[in-house]
């Protein structure tokens, strides 16, 4: 028999190391050529570690949220002949890293729901004398109940009051018998109008795309002095386009959303600004303005938020922004985004829909110095000099840097937002 090591390898250029995700395998499990066995992250992208052998795994290297230097040991595996792969870590004297195994929490309670053993006297009795002999008048008052701390633990959980139980143990102690009486007759009984408190407390650690979104978050409000601008904008006229155009059902055309228009004003209005298109390098205090508009699109995923980038959107038409969104959103839903398409944003636009709230306070995607936020649309009365009309409604919720953007100019930026999304023709213009 042998032991072969399985190394984390080179996952991408300049990648020096890499966040454990996942295990696919544990201890003692048998693998074949190819089996999966781990899963890391590097930035937002997941690669899948595979066995280039076929054996039973005697080692794992780290722990799920672990980093991971590039060539680290990660997994052992025992297989047929002589040893090969193995890393001069045990010539060495290293000490395995041990990897804690989670207990279910159901298997954990059933652990805890059963004594050691049974008194004889207890196991001889019938169901019913069981019932019976688990519940009685509450204790009187000041008279604490007997119990053991694993019993405890199961009332408390449960929203057992212990002083409704009979102990049937010495001196009256309570034991997990009792309790399994107590709840049969409970059951049985008529609803309580108060229900039971729920203490229950799950712990979810925080690995992978949730921790890196997290540290992106913090970085950004840490770093950035964030102004945000919320202004109303009448879409009426741009969604009367809207519907035309979709209305025409051209094949090959994908729908126009409102997202394309926004793009398109964006477009235009940072080529009148360009400090907007921008990247503030802090710490080498360098502000790198852009000639191409890559547009940041923020996209819940089912794993968190990504920002796929739509690149040179002053290329694109409504259609063509609109078909490289869909692209783009679907590559970052389903997992097939490459690296490329998920970086190198300039501004970024953050929307949430039907969901959009009537105002957000967007965080501006670091190291860029803007960001717009696309709030729902609603119907609401609107004075037109004369009377109250019903018009179309979005309010746009857009955040600066501070440091870098003056109120004034995230006003005028914000203002020429609304102007061209009002009279949508202007976004067509030349020059």
């Amino acid at each position: 028999m042998g032991v072969f090591s399985v190394k984390l390898p080179d996952v991408g250029e300049g990648i020096a190391e890499a966040e454990l995700t996942e295990w696919h395998v544990k201890l003692g499990d048998m693998v074949r050529e190819d089996d999966l066995l781990a899963a890391v992250m590097t930035d937002k992208a997941t690669v899948e570690i595979p066995s280039s052998v076929s054996g039973k795994v005697i080692w794992l290297g780290a722990t799920v949220g672990e980093t991971i230097a590039i060539g680290s040991e990660i997994v052992r595996i025992e297989v047929e002949g002589e040893a090969h792969g193995v890393d001069d870590a045990e010539d060495e004297g290293e000490e395995p890293v041990p990897v804690t195994v989670a207990v279910p929490e159901k298997a954990r309670q059933q652990e805890i729901a059963r004594p050691a053993a049974i008194a004889p006297e207890r196991d001889a009795l019938s169901p019913a004398s069981r019932a019976f002999a688990g519940a009685g008048p509450r204790r009187p008052e000041g008279e604490k109940p007997l119990a053991p701390p694993s019993v405890r633990l199961r009332a408390r959980e449960a929203g057992i009051d212990l002083r409704r139980v009979r102990g049937s143990g010495p001196a009256g102690r309570i034991t997990h018998d009792d309790l399994d009486a107590f709840q049969q007759q409970d059951d049985t009984a008529q609803p309580s109008a108060t229900p039971a408190a729920d203490l229950s407390v799950t712990e979810i650690k925080m690995v992978g795309l949730r921790r890196k979104i997290a540290e992106r978050m913090a970085e950004a409000k840490a770093h950035i002095p964030h102004i945000t601008i919320v202004e109303e904008v009448d879409v009426t006229a741009l969604e009367d386009l809207r519907t035309r155009m979709n209305a025409e059902g051209v094949a090959g055309r994908p729908k126009l959303t409102v997202l394309p228009f926004l793009i398109r004003a964006i477009v235009k209005a940072v080529k009148e600004q360009p400090a907007l298109n921008a990247h503030y390098d802090d710490e080498a205090e360098i502000i790198r303005q852009f000639g191409g508009v890559h547009v940041g699109i923020a996209t819940q995923t089912p794993n968190g938020l990504l920002v796929p980038v739509i690149r040179h959107a002053e290329t694109l038409g409504l259609y063509a922004a609109a078909s490289e969104l869909a692209r783009v959103a679907e590559a970052s839903r389903n997992g097939t985004a490459r690296r490329e398409e998920l970086s190198g944003s300039t501004i970024t636009i953050s929307s949430l829909g039907p969901l959009g709230a009537v105002a957000t306070t967007p965080i501006i995607n670091r190291p860029e110095v803007a960001i717009v936020g696309v709030n729902k649309i609603a119907v609401r009365p609107h004075w037109d000099g004369q009377q109250f009309v019903p018009r179309k409604m979005m309010n746009l919720s857009s955040s600066f840097d501070h440091r870098v953007i003056d109120g004034w100019d995230a006003a005028v930026f914000v203002k020429r937002l609304k102007t061209l999304i009002e009279t949508p023709a202007m976004m067509f213009l030349e020059g």
